[in-house]
């Protein structure tokens, strides 16, 4: 079942989060904290799969009013394969479009080869004509990595 995210998700979540190997995780912004405020802001575009009583993928998604932006996508591995990365996808972006969202963008680590295979086959566009800047305001809002293994 996909279904909007409530903070009533959040330890499944994060437990999905924290076995999914090369999983970035920020010590702030994902924290309880971090994901409340964020769900404050974007109520009704992120969301979860539930099977078998527990969280199996998820997907932090929000906008700031003129483009929207996936956060998080993953499907515990036992659960790949059957299209729920997809139908995720799909519910996220047609929240984003009640909210008149017209455009969508991720961003996926160059070396997750699973990910980016992923949004290739569901019809994504890798951008080659733009530059991806960062600039840090908070210097403890530090990204840990899961065992990496892309």
């Amino acid at each position: 079942m996909i279904r909007t995210m409530t903070m009533e998700d959040y330890d499944g979540v994060y437990e999905l989060w924290t076995k999914i190997r090369g999983f970035g995780l920020r010590s702030v912004d994902d924290s309880r904290e971090g994901v409340a405020r964020f769900l404050r802001r974007n109520p009704t575009t992120s969301v979860v799969a539930v099977e078998d009583g527990r969280v199996v993928g998820s997907i932090l998604c929000g906008h700031d009013g003129r483009r929207g932006c996936l956060y998080h996508v993953c499907v515990d591995e036992g659960y790949r394969r059957r299209g729920i990365g997809k139908a995720m996808v799909v519910k996220a972006m047609e929240e984003l479009k009640k909210e008149q969202i017209n455009k969508v963008c991720l961003i996926a680590f160059t070396r997750n080869d699973i990910g980016n295979a992923f949004w290739n086959t569901i019809g994504w566009t890798k951008r080659l004509d733009l530059n991806y800047y960062d600039f840090v305001l908070n210097e403890k809002n530090i990204t840990a990595f899961n065992e990496v293994r892309f």
